[in-house]
């Protein structure tokens, strides 16, 4: 099995667990100090990671040229837009439509791609990219279209377009360090996550201070927020520096799996039919972006 595609996996399961975490801390915190929330204590881990990293693969110092800062300035600031537009779909009433067209970010990252990055899907591929919006679109569909409010339809896209732009961009920029897997990868992660630390910090510091209250309220739980989030973007990092990022964005759309494991596990809810059909089109995606 290509190393990709366990990375892959574990960024899909531990942003399961991060969305659902990033949810019950958004009954307590506003949507700025949730998204500072996901970057916050990330930021050390990820340093240790590159730390250890180099303990087993020896570099040289990383080429930070003009354009990996501009990939990465530019991805950092798309990823905080991104999250922001997520929290406030935890805070509709029709969220998981919402939610839902957000992970449509497989086939955005495809067509921007296309257009603006010199991506190249074979038939197999964009087959797999389709199949798998569908089958998203019908898992997160609950209570009908005609029932989805504009602002939803708007943050949703917005989401997943601000998340696909991310993503092209941290490839673009894991080209640009002059090292190779897995240590690019990880300066990648480090470099964006310092400048969300220091931007969501200086901002809530300036205009929201009861925020950074609320987060210290709720350290336990900002932790876990924070843990997950640097764990699945140092599998997001990572298999996005190997394999072109509509692939990796589809595969990680098995999180759909371990969110509704999630719910069953906590919630017990079953498991309705159009949803049995939403998880086969999502596992159909999987199997097809992993053997093409």
């Amino acid at each position: 099995m290509s190393i990709w595609i366990l990375f892959t996996i574990l960024a899909a399961f531990m942003q399961s667990w991060r969305n659902a975490l990033q949810s019950k801390l958004g009954e307590q915190v506003d949507v700025a100090g949730v998204t500072l929330a996901r970057f916050i204590v990330a930021t050390p881990i990820a340093a240790l990671y590159l730390y250890i990293l180099y303990q087993f693969y020896p570099n040289k110092p990383p080429s930070l040229t003009t354009k990996f800062w501009l990939f990465v300035c530019s991805a950092a600031a798309m990823q905080i837009i991104a999250t922001g537009l997520m929290v406030m779909l935890f805070k509709q009433k029709n969220f998981a439509v919402g939610v839902g067209l957000a992970k449509s970010e497989a086939l955005a990252a495809a067509i921007l791609g296309l257009l603006f990055f010199g991506t190249v899907l074979t038939l197999t591929g964009w087959i797999g990219v389709l199949i798998g919006a569908i089958g998203i679109l019908l898992l997160s569909n609950k209570t009908g279209w005609r029932q989805l409010e504009m602002s939803t339809l708007l943050m949703g896209v917005g989401s997943g377009v601000a998340f696909a732009l991310t993503s092209l961009w941290i490839r673009e920029a894991s080209q640009y360090t002059g090292l190779s897997f897995p240590v690019n990868a990880a300066w990648v992660l480090v470099a964006v996550l310092a400048i969300q630390t220091v931007v969501m910090t200086a901002y809530l510091g300036a205009f929201s201070r009861q925020s950074l209250k609320q987060l210290w309220q709720q350290k336990s739980l900002t932790t876990w927020v924070s843990i997950c989030s640097c764990l699945g973007s140092i599998g997001w990092f990572s298999a996005m520096s190997l394999q072109t990022v509509p692939l990796v964005k589809t595969l990680g759309q098995i999180e759909i799996f371990f969110t509704m494991m999630i719910a069953a596990w906590w919630l017990k809810q079953p498991v309705s039919k159009k949803d049995s059909l939403g998880l086969i089109l999502v596992a159909a995606a999987a199997v097809l972006v992993m053997w093409q």
